[in-house]
């Protein structure tokens, strides 16, 4: 290779890097602020303010960006190879002439695209368009639509993840999915999700153990509505289910793990089902909560706490004889001291406390279902 060549190479080679991390933006370029988002930010406006005039900005304006990539390239060799005189175009190389007439097409492509998108106010952009294709009583156009997802978005109760360019996103009437170059819509009311796909990945950069990946179908009654995947992660899973009221179905080997802590929720209802039912004494009324003094109780908990004589804390069996048997496995303090929780939400504060392979939850802690009292399920 020779002098000559190196520049020439250097630069193609980092142009390329430069452009690949620019459109899939990985996080070290996301905090450096090179992304669509932040260098356009005083055009872009506030996605919380106006969420679909925000990605209708933010798609056009990323068309043009992006399409201005490989005229971006000739300029740049411009400067990193000046003995090709690639600033006079009658005298550079017929491939050099050819790929400099693509890049301008492309771009004057992408200025028609974005000025045929943005006539009638927008009227012709795609996002407008899958918005129309929902328009129906008591919303007749697809600006009224815009109106109600821009409010639902400003609600805290919403369900978001994923970074700023690839987001999932769950608000009380519709589920989105935000790409690149488009959003895709689907009214809760009209669709139907279908896990479709699990994989495992052992190396991930936000957690030590392993992070399964799901892949969910959504698919919409109105044929105007194109069907779209959305991924989460499984601990994410969850709490996308309790938003959304559309129907899930899980295909068939798709298998989703579960979280420590709905582990633990599963352990404790299953240990509660093979207890006897509680009967509650005639004159006693059910006694909210403990945990969260919301609702009436319909758990009765019995505590064991492994010492030779009762502590005077733990309560006695239905029977009346001492919950403390032996003094085996003493336990620095004795376990009736902590207050039961509600099963939900804080049922972190169990797995804190025991150990986490629930063994210990099932050994210490004996349970009786009923219609009694301590803690609401």
């Amino acid at each position: 290779m020779s002098n000559m060549e190196s520049p020439e190479l250097t630069f193609t080679l980092a142009y390329m890097v430069f452009c690949l991390c620019f459109v899939f933006t990985p996080n070290e370029f996301r905090s450096a602020g090179l992304t669509i988002q932040n260098l356009f930010s005083s055009w872009l406006g506030s996605e919380d303010v106006g969420f679909t005039q925000y990605h209708v900005r933010r798609t056009s304006i990323t068309v043009l960006v992006h399409s201005a990539l490989p005229l971006g390239y000739y300029m740049g060799m411009c400067i990193a190879a000046p003995e090709k005189n690639l600033g006079y175009i009658h005298q550079v190389s017929d491939s050099w002439r050819v790929f400099l007439l693509l890049s301008l097409c492309l771009q004057l492509a992408s200025w028609t695209l974005v000025i045929y998108w943005s006539r009638f106010r927008w009227h012709n952009h795609p996002i407008s368009r899958t918005l129309q294709a929902h328009a129906q009583p008591p919303h007749s156009n697809w600006g009224s639509l815009a109106t109600s997802i821009n409010n639902e978005f400003r609600r805290i109760d919403k369900f978001a993840t994923g970074a700023p360019g690839a987001r999932v996103i769950v608000t009380d009437t519709w589920v989105l999915k935000v790409t690149t170059y488009h959003v895709y819509m689907a009214l809760q009311s009209e669709c139907h999700v279908t896990v479709t796909e699990s994989r495992q990945h052992q190396l991930s950069p936000d957690s030590a153990s392993p992070t399964q990946i799901l892949t969910l179908r959504v698919d919409s009654v109105n044929p105007a509505v194109r069907p779209f995947d959305i991924r989460l992660n499984s601990t994410e899973y969850a709490e996308f289910r309790e938003k959304l009221h559309a129907p899930i179905r899980n295909s068939a080997n798709v298998v989703i793990h579960q979280t420590i802590s709905e582990l633990f929720l599963e352990t404790f209802r299953a240990q509660v089902d093979l207890n006897q039912r509680y009967t509650l004494p005639s004159g006693q009324e059910i006694e909210p909560c403990i945990g969260c003094m919301q609702v009436p109780a319909s758990i009765k908990l019995v505590r064991l706490c492994h010492v030779e004589d009762p502590c005077g804390v733990c309560p006695v069996w239905v029977d009346g004889s001492p919950a403390a048997k032996t003094s085996k496995d003493l336990r620095p303090g004795c376990p009736a001291e902590y207050l039961a929780p509600p099963v939900e939400p804080n049922s972190v504060y169990w797995t804190s406390v025991w150990s986490a392979d629930m063994t210990d939850i099932q050994t210490q802690l004996t349970f009786s279902s009923g219609n009694n009292v301590d803690v609401c399920f």
